[in-house]
């Protein structure tokens, strides 16, 4: 249980978000199979285990683990398009008229409803720590779409969730840039072999580094010639962790070092259940000092005032 991605979201108000209150929460909206005639279903599943009996709330310490999965029927638009287009063409040829705007949409519908049972059925799951003493809750996701469809569903069922996206005082495009420009970054922090570069003109040039040693000349001639640096792959303590960061606060192909992934190994034992909360703990325990550490070298955080 390691992410792959992070959206970090502040919780912007006290809420109640033990373990009790979660599980009972969660529970009044449990993931289900799309009926025949329906697009997509979302809700909670257990995120670790199976059967009715797994709770839907993994605790690990004093951090807190859901799980979401969405399942959707996937209906191709130019098999839609397609069928639309072939009933459309045989009202026009028998009434000699042309098919009104709403008579195109209402065949559609008809279309869609017509292959929605037939349609093939796709699966994904979404998860989401909640770290009360930091005052987070980290989404396994590069997709902001993707982490509000699960806080809008947890919001759907407490009732209230007062969370933002985690922002910092200084752009994460300038301080990306300066630390190329100077090849160096700060303390803990090593700029890697990866960056994004764009033109600030509009509809400027985008140029994509990988394996590119970025201190080189042609790097810094970008940077001379007024590109920005967007996104840029970094290591942070060297043995702990490796991520991409880009210009929205997202953390993105997230790797931890083997250091940290054999202590896991050792401290869950030979139980898969077991494997799976180690990782996770020493996952959070990880993000609980990465995360302060990254947004202080970023101009610290840029919190909500207090009303």
């Amino acid at each position: 249980m390691f992410f792959k991605n992070l959206l970090p979201y502040r919780l912007t108000q006290p809420i109640d978000l033990s373990a009790v209150t979660l599980e009972n929460a969660l529970a009044s909206k449990p993931a289900r199979p799309c009926a025949s005639q329906e697009l997509s279903t979302y809700g909670f599943v257990a995120p670790v285990g199976k059967g009715e009996d797994a709770p839907l709330v993994h605790v690990s310490g004093e951090y807190l683990l859901i799980a979401a999965r969405k399942e959707e029927r996937i209906l191709p638009g130019s098999v839609v398009t397609e069928a639309v287009k072939e009933k459309v063409e045989a009202i026009e040829t028998e009434q000699m008229r042309k098919a009104y705007k709403k008579e195109r949409d209402q065949i559609k519908d008809e279309v869609i409803q017509a292959c929605l049972p037939r349609a093939f059925v796709r699966h994904s799951m979404i998860f989401a720590a909640i770290a009360p003493r930091l005052g987070m809750i980290l989404v396994n996701s590069a997709s902001p779409a993707r982490a509000e469809d699960l806080l809008s569903t947890l919001r759907e069922v407490l009732g209230s969730l007062p969370v933002r996206p985690v922002s910092v005082k200084i752009s994460p495009v300038a301080s990306m840039t300066d630390w190329v420009r100077r090849q160096q970054a700060p303390a803990d922090f090593y700029v890697l072999d990866e960056c994004e570069l764009r033109d600030t003109a509009e509809d400027g040039g985008i140029v994509r580094c990988k394996r590119q040693d970025l201190s080189g000349e042609e790097i810094q001639l970008h940077l001379s010639s007024g590109k920005v640096v967007t996104q840029l792959s970094l290591a942070w303590q060297q043995d702990k962790l490796r991520f991409v960061l880009d210009d929205t606060m997202a953390i993105k192909r997230i790797r931890f070092e083997d250091v940290l992934q054999e202590q896991a190994a050792q401290d869950g034992g030979d139980e898969a259940a077991q494997q799976f909360d180690a990782s996770f703990t020493l996952m959070m325990m990880t993000f609980a000092q990465f995360l302060p550490a990254l947004l202080e070298v970023l101009g610290g955080e840029d919190l909500p005032q207090a009303v």
